[in-house]
Protein backbone atom coordinates (compact mmCIF):
# COMPACT_ATOMS: atom_id res chain seq x y z
CA UNK A 1 0.00 0.00 0.00
CA UNK A 2 1.07 3.58 -1.09
CA UNK A 3 2.16 5.46 2.38
CA UNK A 4 -0.17 8.31 3.47
CA UNK A 5 2.48 10.92 1.96
CA UNK A 6 2.18 9.44 -1.42
CA UNK A 7 -1.73 9.32 -0.91
CA UNK A 8 -2.07 12.59 0.28
CA UNK A 9 -0.25 14.06 -2.32
CA UNK A 10 -2.14 12.49 -5.10
CA UNK A 11 -5.30 14.54 -4.11
CA UNK A 12 -3.72 17.71 -2.12
CA UNK A 13 -0.55 20.13 -3.02
CA UNK A 14 1.68 19.16 -0.07
CA UNK A 15 3.88 22.21 1.30
CA UNK A 16 7.01 21.81 3.31
CA UNK A 17 6.66 24.47 6.42
CA UNK A 18 10.53 24.69 7.15
CA UNK A 19 13.50 26.76 6.05
CA UNK A 20 15.58 23.58 6.33
CA UNK A 21 16.98 23.08 2.12
CA UNK A 22 17.95 19.12 3.28
CA UNK A 23 14.33 18.32 4.77
CA UNK A 24 13.12 20.12 1.47
CA UNK A 25 15.12 17.91 -0.33
CA UNK A 26 14.20 15.15 1.33
CA UNK A 27 10.41 15.61 1.19
CA UNK A 28 9.90 16.84 -2.30
CA UNK A 29 6.80 19.43 -1.73
CA UNK A 30 5.73 20.69 -4.73
CA UNK A 31 5.62 24.17 -2.80
CA UNK A 32 7.25 25.28 0.26
CA UNK A 33 6.43 27.88 2.48
CA UNK A 34 9.08 29.74 5.06
CA UNK A 35 8.97 32.86 7.45
CA UNK A 36 11.60 34.71 9.81
CA UNK A 37 10.99 31.61 12.79
CA UNK A 38 11.39 29.39 10.12
CA UNK A 39 14.60 30.85 8.76
CA UNK A 40 15.57 31.51 12.84
CA UNK A 41 15.80 27.35 13.17
CA UNK A 42 17.50 27.01 10.00
CA UNK A 43 20.21 29.33 10.87
CA UNK A 44 20.90 26.84 13.70
CA UNK A 45 22.15 24.51 11.05
CA UNK A 46 25.61 25.38 10.31
CA UNK A 47 25.50 24.12 6.71
CA UNK A 48 23.85 27.57 6.40
CA UNK A 49 26.19 29.70 7.86
CA UNK A 50 27.35 30.96 4.70
CA UNK A 51 24.22 32.16 2.94
CA UNK A 52 24.04 34.20 6.15
CA UNK A 53 27.84 35.72 6.21
CA UNK A 54 27.75 35.98 2.65
CA UNK A 55 24.25 38.18 2.98
CA UNK A 56 25.38 40.22 5.82
CA UNK A 57 28.78 40.99 3.90
CA UNK A 58 26.75 41.93 0.42
CA UNK A 59 24.71 44.07 2.83
CA UNK A 60 27.38 46.14 4.26
CA UNK A 61 28.88 46.36 0.70
CA UNK A 62 25.76 48.16 0.10
CA UNK A 63 24.51 50.07 3.09
CA UNK A 64 28.73 51.25 3.02
CA UNK A 65 31.48 50.59 5.65
CA UNK A 66 30.29 53.31 8.08
CA UNK A 67 26.80 53.01 8.24
CA UNK A 68 25.29 51.96 12.00
CA UNK A 69 24.72 47.54 12.31
CA UNK A 70 21.36 48.40 12.85
CA UNK A 71 20.67 49.47 9.64
CA UNK A 72 22.87 47.04 7.97
CA UNK A 73 20.87 44.16 9.58
CA UNK A 74 17.59 45.66 8.35
CA UNK A 75 19.10 45.31 4.84
CA UNK A 76 19.87 41.68 5.31
CA UNK A 77 17.46 40.62 6.81
CA UNK A 78 14.69 40.95 3.58
CA UNK A 79 18.09 39.80 1.54
CA UNK A 80 18.52 37.00 3.49
CA UNK A 81 14.68 35.92 3.70
CA UNK A 82 14.99 36.28 0.18
CA UNK A 83 18.01 34.46 -0.03
CA UNK A 84 16.41 31.19 1.55
CA UNK A 85 13.57 31.69 -0.62
CA UNK A 86 16.01 31.30 -4.12
CA UNK A 87 17.79 28.37 -2.54
CA UNK A 88 14.37 26.69 -2.33
CA UNK A 89 12.77 27.80 -5.70
CA UNK A 90 16.20 25.47 -6.78
CA UNK A 91 14.32 22.15 -4.80
CA UNK A 92 10.79 22.89 -5.81
CA UNK A 93 9.10 22.96 -8.83
CA UNK A 94 6.27 25.69 -7.78
CA UNK A 95 5.88 28.48 -5.94
CA UNK A 96 8.02 30.32 -2.17
CA UNK A 97 6.22 32.04 0.57
CA UNK A 98 7.96 34.78 1.62
CA UNK A 99 6.57 37.27 4.94
CA UNK A 100 6.76 40.50 5.04
CA UNK A 101 7.78 41.77 8.38
CA UNK A 102 4.77 41.07 11.05
CA UNK A 103 5.71 44.30 12.92
CA UNK A 104 4.03 46.29 9.40
CA UNK A 105 1.05 43.96 10.04
CA UNK A 106 -1.41 47.43 10.80
CA UNK A 107 0.18 49.32 8.13
CA UNK A 108 -1.44 49.02 4.68
CA UNK A 109 1.09 51.12 2.79
CA UNK A 110 4.16 49.84 4.57
CA UNK A 111 2.96 46.78 4.08
CA UNK A 112 2.80 47.13 -0.13
CA UNK A 113 6.23 48.93 0.11
CA UNK A 114 7.63 45.94 1.63
CA UNK A 115 6.18 43.23 -0.58
CA UNK A 116 7.23 45.45 -3.05
CA UNK A 117 10.43 45.56 -2.03
CA UNK A 118 10.65 41.40 -1.74
CA UNK A 119 9.55 40.95 -4.94
CA UNK A 120 12.23 43.61 -6.22
CA UNK A 121 14.46 41.26 -5.04
CA UNK A 122 13.15 38.39 -6.83
CA UNK A 123 13.19 39.96 -10.00
CA UNK A 124 16.78 40.63 -9.47
CA UNK A 125 17.52 37.02 -9.34
CA UNK A 126 15.72 36.62 -12.42
CA UNK A 127 12.32 34.90 -10.40
CA UNK A 128 9.34 35.65 -11.83
CA UNK A 129 6.03 36.62 -9.65
CA UNK A 130 4.11 33.05 -10.30
CA UNK A 131 6.33 31.41 -8.33
CA UNK A 132 6.73 33.97 -5.17
CA UNK A 133 4.05 34.28 -2.87
CA UNK A 134 3.95 37.50 -0.43
CA UNK A 135 2.91 35.72 2.78
CA UNK A 136 1.15 39.31 5.05
CA UNK A 137 -0.82 38.83 8.24
CA UNK A 138 -4.82 38.70 7.47
CA UNK A 139 -5.34 41.89 9.56
CA UNK A 140 -7.57 44.53 7.73
CA UNK A 141 -4.84 46.28 6.62
CA UNK A 142 -3.04 43.61 5.25
CA UNK A 143 -5.81 41.69 3.53
CA UNK A 144 -6.39 45.46 1.75
CA UNK A 145 -2.44 45.51 1.28
CA UNK A 146 -2.93 42.25 -0.24
CA UNK A 147 -5.70 43.71 -2.24
CA UNK A 148 -3.61 46.50 -4.35
CA UNK A 149 -0.67 43.98 -4.44
CA UNK A 150 -3.01 41.41 -6.61
CA UNK A 151 -4.08 43.93 -8.85
CA UNK A 152 -0.86 44.50 -9.71
CA UNK A 153 0.52 41.16 -10.46
CA UNK A 154 2.01 40.56 -7.03
CA UNK A 155 0.22 37.01 -5.41
CA UNK A 156 -0.18 36.85 -1.51
CA UNK A 157 -0.45 34.11 0.83
CA UNK A 158 -2.61 35.47 4.20
CA UNK A 159 -1.88 34.03 7.10
CA UNK A 160 -2.39 34.24 10.55
CA UNK A 161 -6.37 33.32 9.66
CA UNK A 162 -8.14 32.11 12.81
CA UNK A 163 -11.91 33.59 11.67
CA UNK A 164 -14.04 32.90 8.82
CA UNK A 165 -14.26 37.07 8.67
CA UNK A 166 -10.59 36.68 8.19
CA UNK A 167 -11.28 34.08 5.26
CA UNK A 168 -14.30 35.99 3.43
CA UNK A 169 -12.34 39.31 3.21
CA UNK A 170 -9.17 37.81 1.90
CA UNK A 171 -11.40 36.17 -0.92
CA UNK A 172 -13.21 38.81 -1.32
CA UNK A 173 -10.10 41.14 -1.77
CA UNK A 174 -8.89 38.36 -4.45
CA UNK A 175 -5.73 37.01 -2.25
CA UNK A 176 -3.85 33.85 -4.09
CA UNK A 177 -4.56 31.64 -1.03
CA UNK A 178 -5.11 31.96 2.94
CA UNK A 179 -3.44 29.87 5.64
CA UNK A 180 -5.88 28.83 8.13
CA UNK A 181 -3.99 27.61 11.36
CA UNK A 182 -5.45 24.86 12.46
CA UNK A 183 -3.38 23.72 15.41
CA UNK A 184 -3.43 27.25 16.79
CA UNK A 185 -7.08 27.27 17.00
CA UNK A 186 -7.00 23.55 18.70
CA UNK A 187 -4.90 25.24 21.00
CA UNK A 188 -7.13 27.67 21.80
CA UNK A 189 -9.99 25.31 22.70
CA UNK A 190 -7.98 23.04 24.44
CA UNK A 191 -6.96 25.55 26.78
CA UNK A 192 -10.12 27.33 26.79
CA UNK A 193 -12.31 24.58 27.39
CA UNK A 194 -9.83 22.66 29.40
CA UNK A 195 -10.56 19.41 27.53
CA UNK A 196 -6.67 17.48 26.46
CA UNK A 197 -7.88 16.59 23.15
CA UNK A 198 -11.04 16.18 20.33
CA UNK A 199 -11.03 13.46 17.97
CA UNK A 200 -10.18 14.31 14.40
CA UNK A 201 -13.93 15.53 13.11
CA UNK A 202 -14.22 17.45 15.85
CA UNK A 203 -11.71 19.23 16.00
CA UNK A 204 -11.96 22.93 15.75
CA UNK A 205 -9.43 23.58 13.36
CA UNK A 206 -10.29 21.04 11.08
CA UNK A 207 -14.13 22.17 11.37
CA UNK A 208 -13.28 25.83 10.71
CA UNK A 209 -10.77 25.10 7.35
CA UNK A 210 -13.67 22.35 5.76
CA UNK A 211 -16.21 25.70 6.82
CA UNK A 212 -13.79 27.95 4.61
CA UNK A 213 -13.20 25.42 2.00
CA UNK A 214 -16.81 25.13 1.26
CA UNK A 215 -17.71 28.61 1.24
CA UNK A 216 -15.13 29.28 -1.32
CA UNK A 217 -15.47 26.31 -3.12
CA UNK A 218 -20.39 27.25 -3.05
CA UNK A 219 -19.54 30.55 -4.34
CA UNK A 220 -16.78 30.11 -6.87
CA UNK A 221 -13.92 31.99 -5.12
CA UNK A 222 -10.29 31.66 -6.61
CA UNK A 223 -8.74 32.40 -3.60
CA UNK A 224 -7.21 28.63 -2.49
CA UNK A 225 -6.77 27.22 0.84
CA UNK A 226 -3.90 26.18 2.30
CA UNK A 227 -4.35 24.45 5.73
CA UNK A 228 -1.47 25.45 8.64
CA UNK A 229 0.03 24.53 11.91
CA UNK A 230 -0.89 21.10 12.69
CA UNK A 231 -0.48 19.45 15.92
CA UNK A 232 -0.77 15.45 14.82
CA UNK A 233 -1.75 13.48 12.05
CA UNK A 234 -5.84 13.31 12.53
CA UNK A 235 -6.00 16.80 11.34
CA UNK A 236 -3.67 15.97 8.19
CA UNK A 237 -6.02 12.89 7.41
CA UNK A 238 -9.38 15.11 7.98
CA UNK A 239 -8.77 17.81 5.74
CA UNK A 240 -7.25 15.23 3.06
CA UNK A 241 -8.62 17.03 -0.31
CA UNK A 242 -8.07 20.66 0.92
CA UNK A 243 -6.29 22.94 -2.11
CA UNK A 244 -3.40 22.72 -0.40
CA UNK A 245 -1.58 21.54 3.26
CA UNK A 246 1.70 23.04 4.28
CA UNK A 247 3.02 20.46 6.92
CA UNK A 248 6.24 20.76 9.17
CA UNK A 249 9.05 17.98 8.28
CA UNK A 250 8.44 15.60 11.36
CA UNK A 251 4.71 15.65 10.45
CA UNK A 252 5.57 14.69 6.67
CA UNK A 253 8.24 11.34 8.31
CA UNK A 254 5.27 10.41 9.91
CA UNK A 255 2.89 10.26 7.14
CA UNK A 256 5.80 8.73 4.57
CA UNK A 257 6.33 5.92 7.03
CA UNK A 258 2.24 5.39 7.44
CA UNK A 259 0.32 3.03 5.17
CA UNK A 260 -3.02 3.43 6.27
CA UNK A 261 -5.63 3.78 3.65
CA UNK A 262 -6.36 7.87 3.11
CA UNK A 263 -9.99 8.81 1.94
CA UNK A 264 -10.75 12.51 0.40
CA UNK A 265 -12.33 14.42 2.63
CA UNK A 266 -12.86 17.67 1.20
CA UNK A 267 -14.04 17.90 -2.76
CA UNK A 268 -14.30 21.22 -4.64
CA UNK A 269 -16.11 19.45 -7.02
CA UNK A 270 -18.66 18.51 -4.30
CA UNK A 271 -18.75 20.93 -1.90
CA UNK A 272 -21.19 20.37 1.18
CA UNK A 273 -23.94 22.85 2.19
CA UNK A 274 -22.14 26.14 2.78
CA UNK A 275 -24.10 29.84 4.65
CA UNK A 276 -25.26 32.16 1.77
CA UNK A 277 -22.79 34.59 0.37
CA UNK A 278 -21.37 37.58 2.63
CA UNK A 279 -20.18 40.95 1.93
CA UNK A 280 -17.41 42.29 4.27
CA UNK A 281 -16.25 46.23 5.21
CA UNK A 282 -13.93 47.54 7.30
CA UNK A 283 -16.64 47.64 9.79
CA UNK A 284 -18.28 44.68 9.65
CA UNK A 285 -15.14 43.11 9.47
CA UNK A 286 -14.22 44.71 13.21
CA UNK A 287 -17.34 43.72 14.36
CA UNK A 288 -16.80 40.18 13.17
CA UNK A 289 -13.40 39.74 14.38
CA UNK A 290 -14.93 41.37 18.17
CA UNK A 291 -17.36 38.60 18.40
CA UNK A 292 -14.90 35.66 17.61
CA UNK A 293 -12.73 35.66 20.69
CA UNK A 294 -10.37 33.02 19.63
CA UNK A 295 -9.67 35.01 16.30
CA UNK A 296 -9.29 37.96 17.97
CA UNK A 297 -6.82 36.67 20.66
CA UNK A 298 -5.17 34.60 18.20
CA UNK A 299 -4.53 36.82 15.45
CA UNK A 300 -2.67 39.41 17.99
CA UNK A 301 -0.53 36.65 19.69
CA UNK A 302 0.50 35.52 16.43
CA UNK A 303 1.59 38.80 15.29
CA UNK A 304 3.10 39.22 18.31
CA UNK A 305 5.18 36.06 18.11
CA UNK A 306 6.42 36.32 14.52
CA UNK A 307 7.12 40.33 15.76
CA UNK A 308 9.32 38.85 18.13
CA UNK A 309 10.78 35.70 15.83
CA UNK A 310 12.21 38.88 13.66
CA UNK A 311 13.67 40.31 16.77
CA UNK A 312 15.53 37.23 18.08
CA UNK A 313 16.89 36.86 14.30
CA UNK A 314 17.52 40.50 14.05
CA UNK A 315 20.08 40.01 17.52
CA UNK A 316 21.40 37.08 15.88
CA UNK A 317 22.39 38.74 12.57
CA UNK A 318 23.29 41.81 14.98
CA UNK A 319 25.31 39.45 16.53
CA UNK A 320 27.12 37.69 13.55
CA UNK A 321 28.17 40.96 12.26
CA UNK A 322 29.81 41.97 15.10
CA UNK A 323 31.80 38.74 15.19
CA UNK A 324 32.27 39.28 11.46
CA UNK A 325 33.77 42.52 11.84
CA UNK A 326 35.63 42.06 15.03
CA UNK A 327 32.99 43.16 17.28
CA UNK A 328 31.34 42.60 20.68
CA UNK A 329 29.12 39.75 20.80
CA UNK A 330 25.20 39.50 22.21
CA UNK A 331 26.60 37.19 25.26
CA UNK A 332 23.10 37.26 26.89
CA UNK A 333 20.56 37.63 24.02
CA UNK A 334 19.61 33.60 24.80
CA UNK A 335 18.90 34.36 28.27
CA UNK A 336 16.92 37.83 27.01
CA UNK A 337 14.85 35.03 24.65
CA UNK A 338 14.33 32.70 27.51
CA UNK A 339 12.54 35.60 30.07
CA UNK A 340 10.51 37.19 27.21
CA UNK A 341 8.71 33.97 26.51
CA UNK A 342 8.44 32.71 30.01
CA UNK A 343 5.72 34.52 30.27
CA UNK A 344 4.69 33.15 33.82
CA UNK A 345 8.10 32.92 35.31
CA UNK A 346 8.01 29.87 36.29
CA UNK A 347 11.25 29.10 34.68
CA UNK A 348 10.26 26.97 32.05
CA UNK A 349 8.47 28.00 28.48
CA UNK A 350 5.46 25.49 27.40
CA UNK A 351 4.11 25.63 23.66
CA UNK A 352 1.42 28.34 24.85
CA UNK A 353 3.66 30.54 26.36
CA UNK A 354 6.26 30.20 23.64
CA UNK A 355 5.61 33.87 21.42
CA UNK A 356 7.21 32.05 18.12
CA UNK A 357 6.59 29.91 15.86
CA UNK A 358 5.81 26.01 16.23
CA UNK A 359 8.68 24.96 13.98
CA UNK A 360 11.44 27.00 16.50
CA UNK A 361 9.90 25.11 19.41
CA UNK A 362 10.43 22.16 18.28
CA UNK A 363 13.74 22.96 17.25
CA UNK A 364 14.51 23.80 20.32
CA UNK A 365 12.52 21.00 22.42
CA UNK A 366 14.82 18.44 21.63
CA UNK A 367 13.62 15.54 23.99
CA UNK A 368 10.11 16.31 23.08
CA UNK A 369 8.76 16.85 26.42
CA UNK A 370 6.75 19.91 25.97
CA UNK A 371 8.59 22.98 27.45
CA UNK A 372 12.30 24.48 27.23
CA UNK A 373 14.54 25.26 29.95
CA UNK A 374 17.25 27.81 29.65
CA UNK A 375 19.59 25.05 28.95
CA UNK A 376 17.24 23.94 25.76
CA UNK A 377 17.42 27.67 24.69
CA UNK A 378 20.94 28.15 25.27
CA UNK A 379 21.77 24.83 23.51
CA UNK A 380 19.78 25.27 20.26
CA UNK A 381 21.02 28.89 20.03
CA UNK A 382 24.11 27.56 20.81
CA UNK A 383 27.41 29.91 20.47
CA UNK A 384 26.11 31.66 17.72
CA UNK A 385 23.78 33.56 20.20
CA UNK A 386 25.55 32.74 23.37
CA UNK A 387 29.50 33.58 22.80
CA UNK A 388 31.70 35.29 20.16
CA UNK A 389 33.40 33.32 18.31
Amino acid sequence: MASLLDQLSSITVVVADTGDLQAIQKFTPRDATTNPSLILAAAQIPAYQNLIDGTLKASRALIGASAPAEQVVAEALDEICVTFGKEILKIVPGRVSTEVDARLSYDTEATIAKAKKLIGLYHDAGISNDRVLIKIASTWEGIKAAEVLEKEGIHCNLTLLFGFAQAVACAEAGATLISPFVGRILDWYKKDSGRDSYPGPEDPGVISVTKIFNYFKTHGYKTEVMGASFRNLDEIIELAGCDLLTISPNLLDQLRNSEAELSRKLDASKPAASIEKLSIDAESFKSLMAEDRMAHEKLHEGIQGFSKAIETLEAQLAHRLAVLEGGAAFAHAAQEIFLLNDLDGDGCITREEWLGSDAVFDALDTDHDGRLLPEDVRGGFGAALATAR
